[in-house]
């Protein structure tokens, strides 16, 4: 246990850091700046270079979501769920916590929105609340369609991780400009607490009943007998 939990907090770690550091230091630089399509993909690889990293040790979740998924598709055991998570938003403060210190070693750095999501006034596009909600719920729902689907028996061995860190690059690029994309309760925490502005007060719940929809979608429309057995 003290193995996957390090897997799963080194894993967090690296896609905060990682993916919210491409955003703080490298979106915006002076004519050289990476923008949504270099994040998208900044993301996309922290997951699936931690996949093929430490996802034999641990199951490469980094995402409370995606634990609460798996264990509802009956991939992962409940009794896991809260140290898993635990880990993952540990991983996750440590990270934003390391960023923080990067990001402010520059003259007149300005925390601002530091990678935070939102909707409405922190909203990047200003989109509404329920907007941002169904955005989260859906993107995450088909997040864990993709997970369960690219890890089944029936699915090529050795590509999941490639699929699952197109899946994130995709999902980034869409949802970027509504919620700066979360589908990740631990990566908005981890950045949240540094911001300033009030981000804090907009951590939600939209992942967890996206991943808790992607998983029933899966285990009783997708799945074939072997993969629900798996």
């Amino acid at each position: 246990m003290i193995r996957r939990l390090s897997a799963e907090f080194f894993g967090t770690f690296w896609l905060v850091f990682g993916g919210c550091g491409s955003a703080v230091l490298a979106a915006a630089f002076p004519e050289l700046g990476i923008g949504f399509a270099g994040v998208s993909l900044a993301f996309g690889l922290t997951v699936l270079t931690m996949a093929y990293a430490v996802g034999g040790i641990s199951g490469g979740h980094f995402n409370p979501a995606v634990t609460l998924g798996l264990s509802i598709a009956g991939r992962s055991p409940w009794k896991d769920l809260l140290p898993y998570w635990i880990a993952q938003v540990a991983g996750a403060l440590v990270a934003g916590a390391a960023l923080y210190a990067i990001a402010s070693g520059k003259a007149e750095f300005v925390a601002g929105g530091f990678a935070s999501n939102g909707f409405g006034d922190l909203s990047p596009g200003g989109y509404s609340m329920q907007a941002a909600l169904l955005t989260e719920m859906i993107l995450t729902a088909g997040f864990l369609v993709v997970i369960l689907g690219a890890t089944a028996k029936s699915a090529p061995a050795g590509f999941a991780p490639i699929a699952i860190g197109l899946a994130l690059t995709l999902i980034h690029l869409i949802s970027i400009p509504v919620t700066n994309t979360s589908v990740n309760p631990a990566r908005s925490t981890g950045v949240a607490l540094f911001a300033e502005t009030g981000a804090q007060a907009q951590l939600w719940v939209a992942p967890l009943a996206g991943a808790a929809l992607g998983a029933l979608i899966w285990k009783y429309l997708l799945a074939s007998g072997e993969d629900q057995a798996g």
